[in-house]
């Protein structure tokens, strides 16, 4: 991976490039960002530029041989751990070595690519992955032999923020004190889910979402048009993810806004009305047959939702970036019914079905009960 190939973020790369060639590498670092901003193209892009002593932003001047072993992801001093669960592959104790073979192939072909497509990729949607203990004692191993070429050895954590208690606790002292020339990336989307000893031993680094700009130039160089490129990329938000997604008609949100619709019209009709109820809760059992993950992704879709609601019904519209393609449901119609008397308890519903769902409460009662809520939300009155 080459810090060219990255889209945008230029600031960052030099930052990098010019500590790295300066000799002041920190020993730990986090990488912090929202999804779809670049954060692992990012980190190898770097680890490649150490370990082969390039020379500038464009990844030139080093080892050609160690180039072409990082651009395969088969450096034998750049290590990767990421979040994995047993499997009909890997029946106990998964560890990231495991899947080295589909890590590759999902770097490879996105390496943008959230939580959600990587546990698709390896068939384990369904479940929750974690970086466990396990993990833990596979990096400690890793770490304590001598570096095979040599000179830095490289640790990329990605998810870190699904890296379990027992599990940081084990890495805490070898992240505090590594071995000579090891370098930590960690990388997260929610830093606070990171334990605060080791956040605390971390140089921390925010990556903002992508311009706009250079979304469009991207998806330009994919085959769409200006006009076609530009209205996907303000969809995106900076998440480069998803305006692949959403490119190719792929996107998870095309299936979460037909729930959400369903959800919300049935929420609507449901008071007084028992034939209503009885739909709401046929919905409840329908969404709670798929996976933990996806139910926790389309909380996080509806809640992002009910924000660009309350936007557009304060009259900035001007923010509100996502759009329901829904026939029949315009979100400047649906958006009155999302207020000051209502938001903040309309979030914070969700938020802990979403908690009580991570912590494999029964998803059909969760989902119930925040159905039910839902309708008396919706008929608050404004102020």
């Amino acid at each position: 991976m080459l810090f060219q190939d990255i889209l945008g973020l230029s600031h960052i790369k030099k930052h990098l490039c010019l500590s790295a060639d300066a000799g002041r590498i920190p020993h730990a670092q986090l990488f912090v960002g929202n999804e779809g901003c670049g954060t692992l193209p990012m980190a190898i892009a770097y680890a490649q530029y150490m370990l082969c002593k390039n020379t500038d932003a464009e990844n030139t001047g080093g080892i050609e041989a160690c180039n072409l072993k990082c651009g395969n992801l088969s450096h034998p001093d750049m290590h990767f751990a990421f979040p994995v669960t047993n499997s009909d592959k890997v029946k106990s104790h998964a560890v990231s070595n495991h899947y080295m073979q589909d890590w590759r192939q999902f770097v490879n072909e996105q390496p943008y690519g959230n939580l959600f497509d990587w546990y698709r990729l390896i068939g384990i949607e369904k479940k929750q992955g974690q970086i466990g203990v396990d993990e833990a004692q596979d990096i400690v191993k890793k770490l304590s032999l001598k570096s095979y070429e040599g000179g830095y050895k490289v640790m990329i954590v990605w998810m870190a923020d699904k890296m379990n208690t027992a599990a940081a606790n084990k890495l805490l002292k070898l992240i505090e004190e590594p071995p000579e020339k090891t370098i930590f990336i960690l990388i997260a989307e929610d830093e606070e889910q990171i334990i605060q000893t080791i956040r605390s031993r971390c140089q921390i680094l925010h990556f903002p979402p992508l311009a706009e700009n250079a979304i469009t130039s991207a998806l330009i160089k994919k085959g769409l048009n200006q006009q076609a490129a530009f209205k996907i990329a303000h969809e995106a938000n900076g998440n480069f993810n998803k305006a692949l997604d959403l490119m190719n008609n792929d996107s998870e949100d095309l299936v979460f806004e037909k729930w959400f619709v369903q959800w919300v019209r049935s929420a609507f009709r449901a008071k007084g009305n028992k034939a209503a109820i009885q739909d709401l809760i046929l919905w409840s059992n329908e969404i709670a047959k798929t996976g933990r993950e996806t139910q926790k992704k389309f909380l996080t879709y509806c809640m992002a939702i009910m924000r660009q609601a309350m936007l557009v019904n304060y009259n900035t519209k001007e923010l509100a970036f996502m759009e329901i393609h829904v026939e029949g449901f315009k979100l400047e119609k649906f958006a009155p019914f999302i207020h000051e008397n209502n938001i903040i308890d309309i979030i914070t519903e969700l938020e802990t079905a979403m908690y009580h769902i991570e912590r494999n409460g029964n998803a059909k009662l969760i989902l119930t009960d925040l159905s039910i809520k839902l309708t008396r939300f919706l008929h608050k009155k404004a102020n």
